[in-house]
């Protein structure tokens, strides 16, 4: 079976990444049970970014098997949505922590409080799929605008 091309990420793909909107990950434990985080998301192109400890155990579940799956909701409409399958194809190191703050301001407004870590790194996705859908049910509790 060949591999699937990456894809490229369409723009309403490309504002959910960018703005502070949740993403979940999922990723494969050595079991070959699924293990699904909440995580906050960034964006290199059609890349996207998940930053995290070197330690923890979704980096770890990605060493050994880089297949992943990402949904996104917009934080202020969750029926605002995009489903990433894809793989881990890039651990870039982030000790200075350039890419944990740049999340955080994205998140936060602000650079990320705690500045001690053993060692960071940063997940670079590529997605080989990047659905956006939008459906047109609302939350009753949720005045329209």
């Amino acid at each position: 079976m060949s591999p699937v091309p990456p894809v490229t990420l369409s723009a309403d793909a490309r504002r959910l990444l960018d703005g502070a909107n949740f993403g979940h990950l999922a990723t494969v434990q050595a079991d070959g049970a699924p293990k699904v985080e909440p995580v906050w998301v960034g964006r290199d192109g059609d890349r996207v970014l998940v930053a995290t400890d070197a330690k923890s155990l979704k980096a770890r579940n990605v060493e050994r098997d880089a297949r992943v799956a990402l949904s996104v909701t917009a934080f202020d409409d969750p029926y605002d949505q995009l489903l990433v399958r894809g793989s881990v194809t890039e651990v870039r190191a982030d000790d200075d922590l350039a890419v944990l703050d740049e999340l955080s301001r994205q998140y936060l407004g602000h650079e990320f409080p705690r500045r001690r870590w053993s060692s960071r790194v940063v997940l670079v996705i590529t997605p080989t799929l990047a659905r956006h859908n939008h459906s047109p049910l609302r939350d009753p509790r949720t005045p329209e605008a």
